[in-house]
């Protein structure tokens, strides 16, 4: 019995034991239990200065700070309410000093609705004209040599030699001796004509005879003679321009008349646009015309060089559906005849159109944009919606509405200054 009863007691002991150890664990882990983790601590929403330490069910005696690292908490950029510098631009805004935008030529216009012509975009050729462009042919028969290196594209003075025809080997003998020794017999004939008229001895008929064979001989003469040397007779261009093609080789056989070469004088051209038989009805309208060469990025305006519509077919061409439209310009020595151009066929003006010069626009992605100046620093990137262009501005459909202070020139620059101003996403790691 005695046993049983000791036996009782120590268990109620032992439990009791137990039970006080459990209470001062818990009492323990209730300071120790406020985790500071900064993953879950919210500092946005918890005010310090609000925060009753008093009220809350901590001991500042178990609060372990020496856990709650504030020097390992990165305040710097942490929004506790305050807007950092620049943390709210806009992503389209860029900043670009005004030292180096005035460096790059980067100048704004405000954008003004203004007329803005009809546009008809189509490929087109430039040509010599026909009446800018001469044969030159041999003036006596022999065998040709070049006097001087002679290719397609050489330039030519008036009056510079491009061949020489020897006629020295040739049955007939040389056309400048002949014509030398005609001259001098039809001389001596009309002189002595002219003494033997004033004794009556020969008739005024047999005189004036005599006379007239005498200055067809002489300018027969002088004609070969001015051009003739000891290597032959020299064939001299007509005209100042270039060679097109020369239609002889060194060496070769002539007669009088055969062409030896080309020379355009390229002073007026042909601008040879090609136009889809579908838009026939629009032709009656053009009467100008912007081109762009093959070769450059320079825009060219018909008017602007002395030109003008000359007409345009009224039927297609056997092996295409184009119709043919034709203006004559002064030639310039940028624009090479043959050349092939991109042709902007100009209407009549529509008012009211928001347009822009080509280089105020860029292209990113099949999207296209222009810069708007805010202030000396700041433009913002501004999508629009492009139409037609007649080569030097764009129509604006749409992102404009006019008033605003777009970017004209150095667009590109704008552009490449957005790339170094991209701020960051603002992320809070710790």
């Amino acid at each position: 019995m005695k046993q049983t009863i000791k036996t009782f007691l120590l268990g109620v002991l032992c439990t009791a034991t137990c039970y006080v150890l459990s209470s001062c664990n818990n009492n323990s882990s209730s300071g120790q239990g406020h985790s500071h983790s900064e993953e879950v601590h919210d500092h946005a929403h918890h005010d310090h200065e609000a925060h009753d330490h008093e009220a809350d069910d901590h001991s500042h005696e178990g609060h372990d700070h020496e856990g709650h690292n504030h020097d390992g908490h990165n305040h710097d950029g942490h929004d506790h309410g305050h807007s950092h510098e620049g943390g709210n631009a806009s992503p389209d805004e860029i900043t670009l000093s005004a030292e180096s935008a005035a460096a790059a030529g980067v100048t704004a216009e405000v954008i003004v609705p203004g007329p803005f012509r009809g546009v008809l975009e189509v490929s087109g050729r430039i040509m010599p004209a026909p009446e800018d462009e001469t044969t030159v042919v041999a003036s006596v028969p022999g065998i040709v040599s070049y006097a001087a290196p002679l290719i397609e594209g050489s330039r030519v003075n008036d009056g510079s030699p491009m061949f020489t025809i020897s006629s020295r080997h040739l049955q007939d003998g040389d056309p400048v001796q002949r014509a030398r020794i005609e001259y001098e017999t039809a001389r001596q004939e009309y002189e002595r004509a002219a003494k033997l008229v004033e004794d009556n001895i020969v008739s005024r008929q047999e005189y004036e005879a005599a006379k007239g064979r005498y200055e067809t001989a002489r300018l027969t003469y002088e004609a070969l003679a001015s051009n003739g040397g000891e290597n032959g007779t020299a064939v001299k261009s007509p005209v100042r321009g270039y060679v097109k093609t020369c239609l002889v080789k060194e060496g070769d056989y002539v007669t009088v008349g055969t062409p030896l070469a080309k020379v355009v004088a390229g002073s007026r051209l042909y601008l040879k646009a090609d136009v889809s038989e579908r838009y026939l009805n629009r032709l009656p309208g053009v009467n100008d015309a912007n081109f762009r060469l093959s070769y450059g990025d320079r825009v060219y305006t018909a008017s602007r060089l002395g030109g003008r519509l000359l007409g345009y077919g009224r039927s297609t061409d056997e092996t295409n559906a184009y119709i043919p439209v034709t203006f004559a310009f002064n030639g310039t020595e940028e624009i090479l005849p043959g050349a092939f151009a991109q042709v902007w066929l100009l209407s009549a003006e529509r008012d009211g159109v928001i347009s822009l010069p080509v280089e105020a626009v860029t292209e990113s992605q099949g999207h296209y944009f222009v810069y708007i100046k805010l202030d000396e620093t700041c433009y913002k990137k501004q999508e629009v919606t492009l139409g037609a262009t007649d080569g030097q501005r764009y129509e604006i459909l749409s992102g404009l509405k006019g008033g605003e202070n777009v970017v004209t020139r150095g667009a590109t620059h704008v552009k490449l200054a957005s790339a170094g101003n991209l701020i960051p996403a603002h992320t809070h790691n710790h």
